[in-house]
């Protein structure tokens, strides 16, 4: 089993990594492979809604998204990670999910989010990231408080949040009971149920 852990930060090896790297560390222990991608200062701009995913396969912009979606082929799950930048997710970051998820589809794989911040802003971040795996029928993995660390622009600090460092590491242990759950399942014959969406209502 493989998590793909993205890190939307334009700080390769800041704060959020710091947080991802201690998910996936907790991870590994639990015999679940991962990765970290990323992706914060190589996104080429938002999405466009051109459509050219749906007949290409990929992103018509040639970036890191279309660098994910190879590595989600792979995945059994996804966590997410984002700084706060004023009381938002980065830039990059929105960007990223908005071409990720239009031009992917991660339908039963859970998903987990993760918020950085020095002080404010994090659960409007985690707000506005949640909706993405929400909308996509996507499993939400949740700890025992929000899923936020706190340092100011240094790692350092971050290993210093001891409850910040507590919750991410029960998110890392339910997302790794998750995984087996629905491994476990398989193996019994238990696959979700598919159906397509063919009714729309429109009030306008």
């Amino acid at each position: 089993m493989k998590v793909l852990l993205i890190n939307g930060s334009p700080n390769e090896k800041g704060c959020t990594y710091t947080a991802l790297n201690y998910m996936a560390k907790a991870l590994n222990e639990r015999d679940i492979e991962t990765r970290i991608l990323h992706v914060g200062g190589d996104v080429l701009g938002g999405c466009m809604g051109c459509g050219g995913c749906g007949s290409m396969g990929r992103c018509v912009k040639d970036d890191s998204v279309n660098e994910a979606l190879k590595l989600a082929e792979e995945a059994d799950g996804f966590v997410f990670g984002s700084p706060v930048h004023f009381a938002s997710p980065s830039g990059d970051m929105i960007s990223f999910m908005d071409r990720f998820f239009y031009a992917g589809n991660f339908h039963h794989k859970p998903a987990a989010i993760v918020i950085s911040a020095r002080r404010g802003g994090t659960t409007a971040s985690f707000d506005t990231l949640i909706k993405y795996p929400a909308y996509n029928q996507m499993p939400i993995v949740s700890a025992d408080y929000w899923p936020i660390i706190h340092g100011h622009n240094s790692p350092d600090e971050v290993l210093k949040d001891a409850e910040g460092l507590f919750t991410l590491d029960t998110l890392a242990r339910n997302m790794a009971w998750m995984l087996k759950c629905i491994e476990a399942g398989k193996r019994e014959g238990v696959e979700p149920e598919l159906k397509s969406k063919d009714v729309w209502t429109n009030f306008i």
